[in-house]
């Protein structure tokens, strides 16, 4: 059950009704976090560019015990993200990280760290410090690839070499 104080959680909404949910969220006055990432999609006639949930099927609430139901009540809501059939706080490190993430233009560094796929990385400067993955990819000489776990999914991120260290 959630404490009394607000904390962040997730909630499993419906297929594709992430910006319905944040509509009624809104409504609602419920603190909400839809991190939204825009793709490029291409139909047989024509290119566009949309902006999409980066995580489908979920949304970030900051909710105390006193609005846990009220957010459940909520259209398209399922339910919250829950481990031995509690909700699961998600660490403000990880929201912010996200919305870094999405913010992020910085150039690469170049660094000749040895580096292997499978490692496990933790990220010490730049906006993402602090957040841990495993290496997927060396991509050239002045990125990897790290994936990151966050709500039962993950986010691959093309992060240079020297802000990160070998756990």
């Amino acid at each position: 059950m959630i404490v009394n104080e607000k904390k962040w959680y997730a909630v499993y909404v419906k297929s594709r009704t992430e910006k319905k949910v944040a509509v009624e969220f809104d409504f609602k006055q419920v603190d909400y976090y839809l991190p939204l990432i825009k793709r490029l999609k291409k139909w047989s006639d024509r290119k566009k560019w949309i902006e999409e949930p980066l995580f489908k099927g979920y949304i970030f609430v900051f909710a105390s015990q006193k609005e846990y139901f009220d957010i459940l009540q909520t259209p398209n809501v399922v339910k919250y993200i829950t481990f031995e059939g509690n909700a699961v706080p998600i660490p403000l490190v990880q929201i912010h990280a996200i919305k870094l993430f999405l913010e992020d233009s910085e150039p690469p560094d170049i660094n000749t760290a040895d580096l292997m796929k499978g490692q496990e990385v933790e990220v010490i400067s730049g906006k993402l410090t602090g957040l841990k993955g495993n290496l997927v990819e060396v991509d050239g000489k002045q990125k990897v690839k790290v994936m990151i776990e966050t709500v039962n999914s993950s986010i691959v991120v093309s992060i240079p070499k020297n802000k990160l260290r070998i756990c």
